[in-house]
């Protein structure tokens, strides 16, 4: 579970006291479903990118350029995953986040391709959501980059 620290000033001899707060935690469902049973509530290329770990082309997907203001989900559980303030653009051709919304999101280690990178699935489902990157510059409050797929995703406001 990720923790969000909260600074609290104090009387103590140090100036600051660190404190975790988790202002939208909730008790996180798990959603099991074998894959024939995904297959019927999932599109043929939301089961394959969610799935079975596939990446849409850049460019194709329908919340790359999205900006209104709400809550992204998981496209096959509806689990609430990120805040409309963490999109950020960073021209990748996905959309991007610096960060997800406290215990939704878990990570993972990944060499596939040839490659040490970190996935990031949701946390109730396990459904493939895309790769974490950290220290590219973007200047965002976290330093990452959640490089999540439009199809792993749902939107609301």
């Amino acid at each position: 579970m990720t923790l969000t620290p909260l600074i609290i000033r104090t009387a103590s001899r140090l100036p600051y006291k660190v404190r975790t707060s988790f202002p939208y935690s909730r008790m996180m469902t798990t959603v099991t479903k074998t894959d024939d049973e995904w297959r019927a509530i999932l599109s043929r290329e939301q089961f394959r990118v969610l799935r079975q770990k596939g990446t849409e082309r850049p460019g194709t997907g329908e919340y790359n350029h999205h900006n209104e203001e709400g809550v992204y989900g998981c496209a096959a559980c509806g689990t609430p995953l990120y805040k409309s303030g963490t999109k950020f653009n960073s021209g990748c051709g996905w959309p991007a986040f610096y960060d997800a919304i406290p215990g939704a999101v878990t990570r993972h280690e990944d060499k596939s391709l040839g490659m040490a990178r970190i996935e990031i699935t949701c946390t109730a489902c396990g459904g493939h959501l895309g790769h974490v990157f950290k220290g590219e510059g973007f200047s965002t409050p976290t330093d990452e980059r959640h490089c999540v797929n439009s199809i792993s995703l749902n939107f609301s406001k």
